[in-house]
């Protein structure tokens, strides 16, 4: 093989990795927020699906005329962890109402190519009136307003709607305000990431919280897998192949979505798989296709990317007070402690840094100091925290601090 042939493998295989790792980070690409990546994922599509489709069984659409990609991440999983998020300061989770906004808004964005505000706000207001379980919607109210306006920035960011003219935070100001958006039905229908629309299940509402788990197994059902309820050991019905391929998927649905896989949470077939040579070859493979370094330890293994393009959060990462004080009070924990001795040693890090996270600086700073970097642990998976004694895991190793300074930390 040419010297040139060498470079454009090389190259090809290097954009094939960066595609896979930037939609796994950001699943629905559009050409109009992120132009060069779109059309480095267009290029190399075929490549960067069979890779989706073989080791997660996931579907990559790219629709280049229309200007997206979508990644269709599926996974039987109750995560509160990875909420949608207000786009303002603080970037607070969605709440109820807010959810419950989005849903409503996106079935009435369907039927109109293009809209004003007001006109959206009337029809949003005209459904959740004639609904008899959710409460009607009420534009003359500044909070409804924010609540509106924050699930339309949201749909903004998805390339579900565009403004043509005017401001979508104006609104929350007046209802007056005259914004014209544009509507794309096709990434509005992408949206949803579920192989069973929750309508088709047709459940009383009184019954959805009392059978929740249920449900989720239902809306998330791959009939692929001949799976009952996204759980092979469940449908003694399904084949040997389905459930080789329920196997392997389910396996590297976990790897590429989670910080950190322990052998002891796997089921023994998925442990007793990642053992075989078949599937370390695999695993190795993906890892290499991917651009991800593979870290395998007597406990568990990961997929560490390198130069965080995978993911929308990072550890160790100095953004935030709390994800310094993560690191620093992990660095502390030998061994199993109690929440109150996290407690004295934040307190401690606060009377050693006196210029640091001074939004904790009050009586109750350590108690919230080690709330905060708690959370950043567990949503990483470093730490397990049950009836207040805090465990750190296996991959905690890897995060040993060797030095502090004040001037790092302020």
């Amino acid at each position: 093989m040419s010297q040139l042939a060498n470079h454009l493998v090389t190259a090809e295989r290097e954009e094939v990795a960066h595609g896979i790792r930037r939609l796994l980070a950001t699943p629905l690409l559009t050409e109009r927020s992120a132009p060069e990546v779109f059309d480095l994922v267009r290029r190399r599509r075929e490549p960067i699906r069979k890779w989706f489709d073989y080791y997660c069984g996931w579907t990559l659409t790219v629709e280049p005329r229309l200007g997206y990609a979508r990644l269709t991440k599926l996974r039987v999983a109750a995560d509160a962890g990875r909420p949608a998020r207000r786009l303002r300061s603080g970037q607070a989770p969605f709440d109820r109402r807010r959810y419950v906004l989005l849903c409503v808004v996106a079935a009435e964005l369907l039927s109109v190519p293009v809209t004003t505000i007001g006109l959206l706000a009337d029809r949003v207001a005209s459904a959740t009136d004639a609904d008899e379980v959710v409460t009607a919607f009420d534009a003359s109210s500044r909070s409804e307003r924010t609540a509106f306006v924050d699930v339309l920035r949201l749909l903004e960011t998805y390339g579900a709607v565009d403004v043509v003219d005017g401001s979508t935070e104006a609104f929350v100001e007046s209802a007056e305000a005259k914004v014209l958006y544009r509507v794309d039905a096709t990434i509005l229908l992408r949206l949803l990431a579920a192989p069973v629309g929750p309508s088709q299940l047709a459940v009383p509402h009184e019954d959805v919280a009392l059978r929740f788990e249920e449900l989720l197994d239902a809306v998330s059902q791959e009939r692929r897998y001949g799976l009952s309820a996204g759980r092979h050991e469940d449908t003694p019905g399904a084949s040997e192949v389905q459930q080789n391929l329920w196997l392997r998927h389910s396996i590297f649905r976990k790897l590429v979505d989670d910080p950190v896989v322990y052998f002891d949470d796997l089921p023994d077939d998925e442990r007793a798989y990642l053992d075989s040579p078949a599937g370390r070859r695999l695993l190795r493979q993906a890892a290499e296709q991917g651009g991800f370094l593979l870290e395998e330890r007597v406990e568990g293994v990961l997929l560490i990317d390198a130069d965080g393009t995978a993911t929308d959060s990072r550890f160790p990462d100095d953004a935030a007070d709390a994800n310094v004080a993560a690191l620093l009070l992990l660095d502390t924990m030998t061994g199993p402690v109690t929440v109150e001795q996290l407690e004295f040693t934040a307190a401690a890090l606060l009377d050693r840094f006196p210029r640091w996270a001074k939004s904790y600086r009050g009586d109750d700073g350590p108690r919230q100091l080690t709330t905060d970097a708690l959370a950043v642990l567990t949503a990483f998976d470093l730490v397990r925290v049950a009836s207040g004694v805090v465990r750190p895991q296996p991959a905690a190793a890897r995060y040993a601090v060797a030095a502090t300074t004040e001037e790092t930390t302020s």
